[in-house]
């Protein structure tokens, strides 16, 4: 006759650690303990990309100078546009349609920051992370003088860890990694609380490194 399954189980424990019942139900304290550790485990790996991008561009922002010969190149171009959307002694300029033929035309690219209109001339400017392009249109003639200036890939990834110039999407990202770095340093500290050996010391250096970076700022900052 085949024993029970508990009789195996049982049989597979060392004896001095055998139980005459069943396993005992886990108390709410480990079970918390369990899901704040799931918590820190799966939210650290899945952000683990954005937060060891801007861990990293942290560093290529605070050391420009490191990278030195990461350097801006500038191109500049002519061209025209019909004398209709320009022309002078007009107070509206097609705007819209000055700004898709320079992005049809040369590629521009980034968001729009400012159309000026003068008398003479008008001027659209665009940027970008990393990225900056500028045109002047003469309103008499129709044509125009664009500048295109990159900045390189160590500029262009400074400004998406500032957020500069990077749009509203990229701006929910920053948000998303910033909230992820609080989950993950949450989950963290609130895991030392079910270590009960480590919880004083684990406690007593968090401490110690928030006065450390106060410390820090007092003394070379302020």
């Amino acid at each position: 006759m085949r024993a029970a399954p508990d009789a195996e189980v049982q049989r597979n424990v060392p004896k001095d650690q055998q139980t005459d019942g069943p396993a005992p139900r886990r108390s709410a304290r480990t079970r918390a303990g369990v899901v704040f550790r799931w918590l820190h485990i799966y939210v650290s790996m899945a952000s683990f990309g954005i937060l060891f991008f801007f861990a990293v561009t942290g560093l290529t922002l605070n050391h420009a100078d490191w990278f030195f010969s990461d350097q801006a190149a500038t191109t500049k171009s002519k061209g025209m546009v019909p004398i209709d959307w320009v022309k002078t002694g007009v107070a509206s300029v097609a705007k819209l349609e000055v700004v898709e033929h320079l992005r049809r035309e040369h590629g521009v690219r980034g968001l729009l920051g400012e159309f000026r209109v003068e008398d003479d001339r008008c001027s659209a400017s665009f940027r970008g992370p990393g990225y900056a392009a500028e045109a002047l249109v003469d309103r008499a003639t129709g044509a125009y003088e664009l500048s295109v200036t990159r900045m390189g890939f160590i500029a262009v990834i400074n400004d998406l860890h500032k957020g500069r110039d990077s749009g509203a999407g990229w701006s929910l990202v920053v948000d998303l990694s910033a909230i992820l770095m609080i989950v993950v340093s949450v989950t963290g500290l609130v895991l030392i609380l079910f270590l009960r050996r480590h919880v004083v010391n684990g406690l007593l250096i968090a401490a110690a490194g928030a006065l450390l970076s106060a410390l820090a700022y007092l003394w070379l900052v302020s």
